[in-house]
Parts: structure tokens; sequence; C-alpha cells
């Protein structure tokens, strides 16, 4: 499957130029391959129409400053990692929820599921941020557009930091090829510094392959229907295996929480 966009931009700040969103071809995709890819300018356009991407230096500084996975070092593996969870009703801003835990039934996630974990809260700031309340907006735009017997979403905020050494390749998706057990998911790429390899690999569930990609540039993102597909990111490595070496994106979930009655599910 093609992108959405065959412009690449790898400075996240200037205006994109103008031009329609891209919801039908967006849509399409979904529909037909169960995910969509979308170039950094197309993310550009569905973000600065929500307000969104004015505070992105911002933004994106708050990667630095991610707490540790302590149950993925507990397997000898580094990442680091906040957690937030947020409520969105029908036409309604996000709100934010209480701090909670993170929890993945064991047919998910069979590395670390069954297990409630607690990770550092969102920085209050990047929580009210620009950028992630238009993300936010923009996926339950998508969702409610495909599932609009939906009144009330769940979702959940990943921030991800996956740090790679000489010594250690970074593990992205440890649990390998997975579903959320979630509605919806969106991948968007911060920032790749010294960072080589980590292509994103697509499968239907029988395993078989739908596609595979790498997001290089800051705003490339995949949006998936976690009901259809599953997805996984390959290991790591540093470019230069002396410096500092890092993957960052942000991860959102989205789960159906209140439906009509009459829904056709499905």
């Amino acid at each position: 499957m093609q992108a959405l966009c065959l412009a690449v931009m790898s400075d996240p700040l200037p205006c994109a130029q103008a031009h329609a969103e891209p919801t039908d071809a967006l849509m399409a995709d979904l529909r037909r391959d169960g995910y969509a890819r979308l170039t950094p300018a197309v993310t550009r356009t569905l973000l600065q129409a929500r307000g969104g991407l004015g505070d992105w230096p911002a933004f994106a500084a708050a990667w630095d400053d991610l707490g540790t996975d302590t149950y993925l070092a507990a397997t000898g593996r580094r990442r680091r990692r906040r957690h937030g969870a947020f409520v969105i009703a029908r036409g309604q801003p996000p709100q934010v929820l209480p701090p909670q835990p993170h929890y993945q039934r064991l047919q998910y996630n069979p590395l670390q599921g069954g297990v409630a974990r607690w990770f550092a809260p969102l920085q209050p700031d990047f929580a009210a941020s620009l950028t992630l309340t238009a993300a936010l907006t923009w996926l339950r735009d998508v969702a409610e557009y495909l599932q609009p017997y939906v009144r009330t979403w769940h979702c959940e905020v990943h921030p991800f930091r996956i740090e790679a050494s000489g010594a250690q390749a970074g593990e992205p998706t440890p649990e390998g090829m997975h579903r959320d057990g979630v509605d919806w998911v969106l991948v968007l790429l911060v920032q790749r510094h010294n960072i080589a390899e980590g292509v994103t690999r697509i499968a239907d569930p029988a395993g078989r392959d739908l596609g595979h990609f790498t997001l290089a540039e800051p705003l490339e993102a995949v949006v998936l229907d976690d009901r259809r597909v599953l997805h996984g990111v390959t290991p790591v490595r540093p470019l230069d295996a002396a410096r500092p070496a890092w993957r960052d994106v942000l991860v959102l979930t989205l789960r159906a929480e209140d439906t009509t009655s009459t829904a056709a599910h499905g």
C-alpha cells in the first residue's frame, strides 16, 4: 500500500501546502487493508487543522523526561516511557483521567500481559498540549467515522523512547507481532537519533504479511484497525555504536466504551 501523500518533509514545523484533508483516501485504506500510512505532510495538515503543532518543540522535548520501564528492564531490555488515560466523548474535547495502570491480557501481550503496570504519569503540560489534543481528536474523528455507534472512547497515551547501544539492539515491540486489544492504534514518529532499521510490519490474524515500511521522518505515522491486523517493529541499532541512539514514538490507543443499543457491530 502506498502512503497517502508522496511528499516527505523532514521539518514538522513549516505550514503544509494547502490541500484538502485526505479523509476519503485514508478511510478507503483502513476499510480495505486495516491500516493506513501517513506521510509527514499529511499528518501535519491533519493536526494543524485541529490546532496542533504550534507547540511542537516543547511537545517533542517531553521525550527527554520519560521514566524507566522497570517491567521491561527486569527482562534485560531498555525502554523509557510515560502513560496516561483520557476519555473522549462524541463532540467533546479529551478529558484527562486520574493516573491508572496499563493492563493487557496475556492473549495480547504474552511477555507482560496479565500484570497491572504502573508507569510515570504524563507531565501536566504534555497532557494539555495542543499537539496531543489534536492527535487525540483526530484519531477520535477517524474512529467515529468508521464506528458511528460509539459515543465514548477510552484512550491511552504512551510516549516511548527505545534505546539502543553497540552491545544491545533496542526492541520497540519485544512481545513480537501482536494486537493491543483495543479498536484503534496510532503510531506517530517523533524523532530518530543515530538509529538504523526499525521496520514496521503489518500482518493479518493468520500472520500473512500485509505490508512493511520504516517510519523515518518526524510526523510519519500509521493508524491501525487493531481488531483486524497485527503489528510489530523490528529491532533498532545505532548507526554509530559510540554515540547514544534512540527512537521516539507516540502511541495512542482507542477502545470503545459506550455504544448505542442499535449498533451493527463489526
